[in-house]
Order: C-alpha cells, then sequence, then structure tokens
C-alpha cells in the first residue's frame, strides 16, 4: 500500500469512536497494557515449555501430544487476549505507532511465528505418533521449536521497543 492510503487508513482508526474511547476513558490504556501482558505471558509460557519439550530438554516422560494438549491451548488463549488488547492499544495512537522503528519488526515477527507454527502443524505434527514418546525428536520439530522461541522473544522485545524507537 501506498504512505498516503496508509496514512488516510491510520487516521480513520485513530478518529474513530473505539479509539475516542480507549483515549477517553480514565485507566483503560494501562488496564488494556496489564492484561495484554497477562496474554502474552499465557501465550509465551506454555509455548516456551512446549518449544523446550521439543528440543528434549527436561523431563522426557511427557508425551508430545499430551504436552501439546495442555500447553498449545493456554498459548491459543493467550494469543487470542494478546491479539485483542495489542490491537486497542494500537488503534489509537496507530500513526504514531506505525512510525516506530520496531514497528515492522513485531509485525514480520509476529507473521514468522504464525507461519512456523501453520507449517509445524501441517507438516511435522502429522506425524507425531511415529516420534511422541519413544524417538527422537525430529530435525524439524526442533527447528520450529527454535523458530518460535527466537520469534516470539523477538515480538516481545520489539513490542517493548515501540515506547522507544
Amino acid at each position: 500500500m501506498t504512505a498516503l492510503v496508509m496514512d488516510s487508513v491510520f487516521s480513520w482508526l485513530e478518529d474513530s469512536w473505539f479509539a475516542e474511547a480507549v483515549r477517553g476513558t480514565a485507566y483503560l490504556y494501562p488496564v488494556l497494557e496489564s492484561v495484554h501482558i497477562i496474554g502474552i505471558a499465557l501465550l509465551i509460557g506454555p509455548a516456551a515449555a512446549f518449544d523446550l519439550r521439543l528440543l528434549g530438554l527436561g523431563a522426557r516422560t511427557l508425551r508430545v501430544t499430551t504436552a501439546a494438549y495442555h500447553l498449545l491451548r493456554l498459548s491459543h488463549l493467550g494469543f487470542v487476549i494478546a491479539a485483542v488488547t495489542g490491537v486497542a492499544m494500537f488503534v489509537p495512537g496507530a500513526g504514531l505507532i506505525a512510525e516506530r522503528g520496531s514497528a515492522p519488526w513485531k509485525l514480520g515477527l509476529i507473521l514468522l511465528a504464525g507461519l512456523n507454527i501453520l507449517i509445524f502443524h501441517r507438516r511435522t505434527y502429522r506425524n507425531v505418533a511415529d516420534w511422541d514418546m519413544e524417538q527422537p525428536t525430529p530435525v524439524a520439530a526442533r527447528l520450529a521449536a527454535v523458530v518460535s522461541l527466537t520469534s516470539w522473544s523477538g515480538v516481545t522485545i520489539a513490542g517493548r521497543l515501540l515506547a522507544y524507537t
């Protein structure tokens, strides 16, 4: 998209009733920030634990499928919370936030993390029964774990840098 179109979209977002409500409601923005951090913790904590299981760290007494069932459900909840609150915090200052140097990094790393999840679940995880417990974790699954840990850490760092870049 051209810069003019993006500027128009950002202006439209900033002038919306929703942006006005976020800006005009006492303590709403800090509450959104707090809930956003809780969402990030619910997203990254369980995902990191699952990634570490894929990397073979910790006890191998827990099946990969069991870990996925319990941990990734929490991560999905965390993602929804973080995404909703992130958008709610973005809208009131869309133009300013989009100009920050870390904004494209944050968005790009979120897209990388999402693509990694898609590839992992559509390809590598399909044959998890072959390596769920007794066999070593395949290289593709370990690579997905490294990409996940790296990209979500980068998203967190870039998100914090939005306030400073």
